[in-house]
């Protein structure tokens, strides 16, 4: 600066440079802990939005603070999680360069709002999606059965395709009020039972 004549402690904190625009505006899940058979099978993974925050009265459980044994006021995010629903299965293989997606497998009935996530203009679009995929289910569904049988033999890693549901979602009374569905792969973990 070169108007200041004297020193002055700088303005903002470094750890939060770059400031720049995210790339993405839902975060992506970069890894999934490791896999316990032990335990009942399950998803690791979750779509939330931040909704809004508010603060709680606590006890504090603290041997050797000030607080111990008293109430103190903290901040609290409020996350509000969308339902879900699974609409398919993707498989991976292991490579020397790290998780190759082997196949698809989507479900037999998708929504129309998750279809709408494939086109740019869903209006003026002959809405098309998935119309020649659903004929592998007439068609004695042994086509989408061999496709299973190919990621249990092959994939290492199998993961969910999951979607919030907008449309109930918008109906109820939450801050939060997105027009695009989220579709990301979720990690499962747990045995067969």
């Amino acid at each position: 600066m070169s108007h200041r004549k004297f020193e002055h402690p700088r303005c903002g904190s470094l750890g939060f440079l770059p400031k720049k625009r995210c790339r993405r505006g839902r975060g992506k899940i970069k890894s999934f802990p490791r896999d316990d058979p032990s335990k009942p099978c399950h998803l690791t993974g979750f779509i939330g939005y931040k909704a809004g925050s508010t603060h709680i009265l606590r006890d504090v459980d603290k041997p050797g603070s000030k607080l111990h044994k008293k109430e103190t006021c903290e901040t609290v995010t409020i996350v509000e999680c969308p339902p879900m629903i699974v609409v398919g299965v993707v498989g991976y293989v292991k490579t020397p360069r790290g998780l190759r997606s082997l196949n698809t497998v989507w479900a037999e009935h998708l929504s129309d709002e998750c279809k709408r996530r494939f086109y740019k203009n869903w209006y003026k679009a002959k809405k098309k999606a998935f119309t020649k995929y659903v004929k592998k289910y007439t068609d004695g569904k042994k086509e989408i059965e061999a496709e299973l049988a190919e990621l249990k033999k092959h994939c290492s890693v199998i993961r969910v395709l999951a979607h919030t549901q907008v449309g109930e979602w918008r109906t109820s009374s939450s801050g939060v009020d997105p027009k695009r569905l989220g579709l990301p792969v979720l990690g499962g973990s747990g045995g067969l039972g």
